[in-house]
């Protein structure tokens, strides 16, 4: 082989060799080669949701050749959930992984960013929302006035009720000292007669112990198990086959960063989190899924019983849930704007969940 030969052929190599490393893993480098290291923490306290996460951080600084790393916290680990807004306008933490629900409290129309009662029920139709109907950009809007950056919702799966009594029917949730998030989800059932409270997630178990509570909604079957659930409930209450969950079929958490932190951010790097989100969010889910398979055998061999409403639970739920649609949206401007789109949706040819005699008289305030 010829010198010439030996040159060219070693420079087709470190051209292949490169464009494999490009492929791989896509480089955002910064000019001083230095690591900025995001901590980030999640709501979720334990199981397959917190693994998820941890490896998902893991993966970060190689996947931006060094120049972005996540340091992962599970729930509690440095701010309690309730906290996580305020941890991230501080400082103390540069973005969190919450249930977007938590963000009601700041930001009211965020009860409509997230899973309600019969509202939209399936991942993809979240994402229709989101991402083509206009949800991110008012997302962004309104976490921009709190000093925060929504990054993109992230797909779990549908939540389940676990219960030391059988719930046969809506009317066996009556009296029942009930575990909620709050909100909507909470009135409807309290319409329904339960006692509800509000607990974040890693104070669940505790709760059923003790039997502060006898009834707790919860996320899936691969976490709950995780966390014990089959040692405190005999009974798991879902909707009819198909349909997970009765109230909460699908329900969502997100990424949000510091504003601080985000605009430190190159514009390449920040394209590079929106769309690994976005990933994240389709991995997130099926990888939860995929252990919620293995779950239900567990919760068998522990002697846990599923029972099942039935669809005329279902109407009636929707029945008492659609009001307080109105009644949430018409409290907040961005609310009302954000569940309009969210109605003409539903009440679309493509849905249909939704009808013009479900809600005559009410009256939605724009």
């Amino acid at each position: 082989m010829t010198e010439k030969q030996t040159t060219r052929r070693g420079a087709l190599r470190t051209l292949a060799t490169a464009g494999a490393a490009t492929l791989a893993a896509p480089h955002i480098a910064t000019a001083q080669g230095q690591t900025t290291t995001w901590k980030v923490q999640t709501s979720w306290p334990g199981g397959i949701g917190l693994q998820i996460f941890k490896d998902w951080c893991a993966s970060i600084i190689e996947k931006t050749g060094g120049e972005l790393a996540f340091q992962p916290f599970g729930a509690n680990d440095v701010v309690g959930d309730f906290q996580l807004y305020d941890a991230v306008k501080n400082g103390v933490l540069d973005a969190v992984n919450p249930f977007t629900i938590y963000a009601q409290g700041i930001i009211p129309a965020a009860t409509f960013l997230t899973s309600y009662p019969l509202g939209l029920r399936y991942p993809h139709e979240w994402d229709v929302f989101y991402y083509a109907l206009g949800g991110l950009e008012i997302a962004r809007e309104l976490y921009a006035k709190q000093g925060m950056y929504f990054v993109g919702p992230i797909h779990h799966g549908p939540n389940i009720i676990h219960s030391k009594v059988p719930i046969r029917s809506l009317d066996d949730f009556r009296g029942r000292k009930m575990r909620l998030p709050g909100g909507m989800v909470a009135e409807v059932f309290t319409e329904l007669g339960a006692e509800t409270t509000v607990l974040p997630g890693s104070e669940i178990f505790p709760a059923l112990e003790k039997g502060t509570i006898d009834v707790a909604d919860y996320v899936g079957p691969a976490v709950n198990y995780a966390l014990g659930f089959s040692q405190v409930t005999k009974y798991i209450s879902m909707g009819p086959p198909g349909f997970m969950s009765l109230y909460q079929p699908v329900d969502l958490m997100d990424l949000t960063v510091g504003q601080a932190a985000w605009d430190a951010l190159s514009p390449q790097m920040k394209q590079f989190v929106e769309m690994e989100v976005h990933v994240y969010s389709d991995m997130h889910h099926a990888a939860i899924q995929k252990a919620d398979q293995e779950a239900w055998k567990k919760f068998e061999a522990d002697g846990v019983e599923v029972t099942r409403l039935s669809q005329d639970d279902v109407e009636l739920m929707t029945e008492i849930a659609v009001p307080i649609w109105f009644k949430y949206a018409n409290r907040d401007p961005n609310a009302a704007r954000i569940f309009k789109i969210q109605l003409d949706y539903m009440m679309s040819g493509s849905l249909g969940y939704v009808t013009p005699d479900m809600i005559e008289g009410l009256e939605l305030k724009l």
